[in-house]
């Protein structure tokens, strides 16, 4: 019994669980880090930093030597030039050899030092590429998630204007039953509450595709019950509009991701035009070479020693009237000496330096410097361009934001108006003194008025966060 209740226990806190999760409403700041943990464009833009750490690997590697082992193993069958010899021999022998290479570059115009600089470059300008694009998923998640709060308010309005009609419609039922109006004004209220349910629907549905955007934006699979939390946002002035649009400017050349971008690049295509550069010059490098073999011959008759060597012999090839020195030959034992005997034996060595002028290379060096060049004056107006639109965008940011606040002022003075013809009109309908159109009519400005004090005054939030931006203050405290 006992287990039986605590299996109970547990499927009813389970389904509170889920319902709990189900029910969950995302917070701005939820959103914002969700998204930049989980946004696709953001994860992207993430290997691109990978990318600039291997780079700045590859260049690492510039400044080490390079090392290289290598080993063969043939056979010659027949009449072939003994590789020991050097004489044409009808005979099957057997060679390995084995060798370590080893090579540095003492000096080659400096391009490995500025191979490395600019792959610093690379990756710092990586990390701003990444910062902006988390700046950029932050101000859209921002925009969608007023867009949905801006829907649910409009959706609120359209409930509220279909009660109303609803209740309207019942006092028409009232004044025509009683012989005080004419059909034709109730059946304009019936069209009238038909059109409500209809834009009723629309504005459900576009609520719905809002929150279905912001989370396809979030990169959630499960967004059926996806929803916000109901926030009050309250409308001020921004301090910012107290500032002048050259001081948010001035400040933003110091805080904008994309300035510092523009410049990184400036950078990176002037150590590109000292890398080219640097092929001019002279090549010197450091090289050491390690080798040995080993030999193995068949079908040698009649052997003797050989005075000049006396761990080899020379022996007369059958088929031939030849007498070849053949090293590695065990005169005593009459055998080939052992193969790790003979790689002790031929073992040699090589080292030196190798020093590389350039003198003509088909204009290779020529144009890569000149195409350099056109990428470092490139870059420089890339700069200039983003200083100038920087600027058109802070001053552009500025007026829309003040603008928008003049708007949203004179919206809410519209719609205080248009409440009051609306009450008036009511009254003057009630008692019969205007017909259903006139009432309709006041009605549907009334309407206009609500949703443009709405848009308003979500257009004004969203300029201000625009203006806060480029003010270096961000969307929500990322972690």
């Amino acid at each position: 019994m006992t287990r039986f209740f605590f299996k109970i226990v547990v499927v009813v806190f389970s389904f509170g669980v889920f319902n709990m999760q189900a029910q969950k409403k995302w917070t701005l700041e939820e959103c914002v880090n969700y998204a930049l943990e989980n946004n696709i464009t953001v994860k992207n833009t993430g290997f691109d930093l990978e990318v600039a750490s291997v780079e700045k690997l590859a260049a690492l590697g510039g400044f080490m030597p390079f090392v290289n082992a290598s080993s063969s193993h043939s056979w010659n069958v027949g009449l072939n030039q003994n590789i020991t010899t050097g004489l044409l021999e009808n005979q099957t022998t057997q060679f390995t050899s084995a060798g370590l290479n080893v090579g540095i570059d003492i000096y080659n115009g400096l391009q490995n030092q500025n191979r490395l600089r600019r792959a610093n470059l690379a990756k710092v300008a990586a990390q701003y590429q990444f910062l902006k694009i988390q700046e950029d998923v932050a101000l859209n998640v921002a925009n969608a998630f007023l867009q949905i709060l801006f829907n649910k308010e409009n959706q609120k309005v359209q409930k509220q204007q279909l009660e109303n009609d609803k209740k309207q419609l019942n006092r028409s039922q009232e004044l025509f039953d009683a012989g005080l109006i004419p059909k034709g004004d109730l059946l304009d209220m019936k069209a009238t509450v038909v059109a409500d349910e209809q834009r009723l629907v629309v504005a459900e549905n576009t609520l719905l595709l809002s929150k279905i955007s912001l989370a396809q934006l979030l990169q959630l699979k499960d967004f059926k019950d996806f929803d916000i939390e109901d926030r009050e946002y309250a409308v001020e002035q921004s301090p910012l509009l107290l500032q002048t649009p050259n001081a948010i400017y001035e400040k933003a050349k110091e805080t904008r991701t994309e300035l510092k971008i523009a410049k990184s690049n400036l950078e990176i295509a002037q150590k590109d035009l000292q890398i080219a550069k640097g092929a001019y010059q002279p090549r010197l490098q450091g090289f050491y070479s390690f080798s040995t073999r080993a030999t193995s011959l068949e079908r040698v008759t009649g052997v003797s020693l050989n005075t000049d060597n006396p761990t080899s012999i020379i022996g007369f090839v059958e088929g031939t009237n030849q007498n070849v020195v053949q090293p590695n030959f065990n005169p005593i034992l009459g055998k080939a000496l052992p193969i790790l005997d003979q790689f002790e034996n031929n073992k040699g060595q090589n080292f030196g330096f190798q020093l590389t002028v350039p003198l003509f290379n088909g204009f290779a060096t020529r144009t890569a410097v000149q195409r350099s060049k056109i990428a470092l004056e490139r870059s420089k107006l890339a700069y200039e361009q983003e200083e100038v639109t920087l600027e058109r965008n802070v001053y552009t940011a500025f007026t829309d934001t003040k603008g928008a606040l003049n708007a949203y002022e004179s919206a809410l003075a519209t719609l205080e108006a248009r409440q009051e013809a609306f009450a008036y009109a009511q009254e003057r309908f009630n008692v019969g003194l205007i017909n259903s159109f006139e009432f309709n009519q006041s009605q549907t400005i009334l309407q206009n008025a609500q949703s443009e004090v709405l848009r308003t005054k979500y257009d004004y939030i969203f300029r201000t966060k625009i203006l806060e931006f480029y003010f270096g203050i961000p969307i929500i405290k990322t972690p």
